[in-house]
């Protein structure tokens, strides 16, 4: 005899496998089940019950009686003069966020948020200036990598080869959400990826890069620094305040040697603030003590803001000062500015 339906179906995607095995004994059905519905569900991103073809009518029917997708919809879709692609996304609830396809000759990169919005208050970017709604749940930022990659082929005719969670949000207040989505995209029992594929970047939480040491996490990790002293970082991310360069250095070093994962440092170069010789000296001394790597970033201006980007003469001589001092940088140039979807530009705007 069948279970009660619930008055309104739950996200498929939140139940465990194990749920899912005891729903299914529950029911009347073998508990093997559950396997091919999450084989479904994470390995071929399926979002339709109809198209689990090796399910009988009833079983589909069971499930649609009891469960939905949340899938989350391209709302809105722009294509830069350089090959970005930016996507606003439609979350089930109404929210929006944007990820970002980014080509290049040797990569394909999906930016993707982990918020909606952003509690941090960074004064030069875009989504710093908006309240965060809530966190997105696993099968949210999951969505994301499988839409992009598909846009990916589409467009260019290759598949994703790396993710940044790089785009609206701070991934690690949104620790285990993002954790989990990582997982999702890894594990042999979901996409499948290397975890070397992935980056994770934070703003900078001592204690939550130290989590992520202890729980010997195999992704990248970033951390957007622009500024190696506490004055000036202060001014420009105000979470420097309760987590200072010497704390995040001390919770860096934890990680590293927890992990060996690999470090990379994000600095924007702002016009006559962060760009002086003496700024890349601390930058080099804030580096020194661990491998890593320093991307250097060309600012994207915003209206709410008063930076502006530096002039390419100082910001070579600002890379070549670093790698003279055996610095492994990288400079990225802008990608998607007359879109907005450049780094620090993601804010929703909803069009008419």
């Amino acid at each position: 005899m069948l279970a009660n339906p619930p008055a309104r179906p739950g996200d498929i995607r939140q139940m465990s496998p194990d749920q899912l095995k005891q729903f299914f004994v529950k029911n009347g059905e073998p508990g093997f089940r559950a396997q091919q519905v999450m084989d479904w569900v994470w390995k071929k991103s399926v979002t339709d019950f109809g198209q689990m073809n090796n399910l009988g009518p009833a079983t589909r029917q069971l499930l649609a009686q009891h469960f939905e997708f949340r899938p989350v919809a391209v709302a809105q879709r722009q294509k830069s003069t350089d090959g970005t692609v930016k996507l606003g996304l439609r979350l089930h609830d109404g929210h929006l966020v944007e990820s970002v396809l980014i080509p290049t000759d040797t990569r394909m990169t999906a930016c993707v948020s982990s918020q909606v919005g952003c509690s941090l208050t960074c004064k030069f970017c875009a989504t710093g200036y908006m309240d965060r709604a809530r966190n997105l749940d696993p099968a949210e930022i999951y969505d994301q990598a499988v839409i992009v990659d598909r846009i990916a082929r589409e467009e260019f005719g290759q598949p994703l080869s790396n993710i940044v969670y790089m785009g609206m949000g701070e991934p690690l207040l949104n620790y285990a959400n993002v954790l989990e989505s990582a997982r999702l995209i890894t594990s042999p029992q979901g996409l499948g990826w290397s975890a070397k594929r992935l980056t994770v970047s934070t703003a900078g939480i001592a204690k939550m890069i130290k989590k992520l040491g202890d729980d010997g996490v195999k992704f990248n990790l970033a951390l957007s620094l622009h500024a190696a002293n506490d004055e000036k970082r202060n001014q420009i991310m105000p979470i420097n305040e309760s987590n200072t360069l010497l704390n995040l250095r001390d919770a860096l070093k934890y990680f590293y040697a927890k992990t060996k994962g690999e470090i990379t440092y994000e600095y924007i170069l702002f016009y006559r603030f962060n760009d002086t010789p003496q700024d890349a000296e601390e930058l080099y001394r804030f580096t020194r003590h661990l491998p890593a790597k320093v991307n250097i970033i060309e600012y994207n201006p915003i209206a709410e803001a008063n930076y502006s980007n530096t002039d390419p003469q100082t910001l070579d001589k600002f890379a070549a000062y670093l790698q003279q001092r055996g610095v492994v940088v990288n400079v990225r140039r802008s990608r998607g500015k007359d879109i907005d979807a450049a780094c620090g530009q993601l804010a929703i705007k909803e069009k008419a």
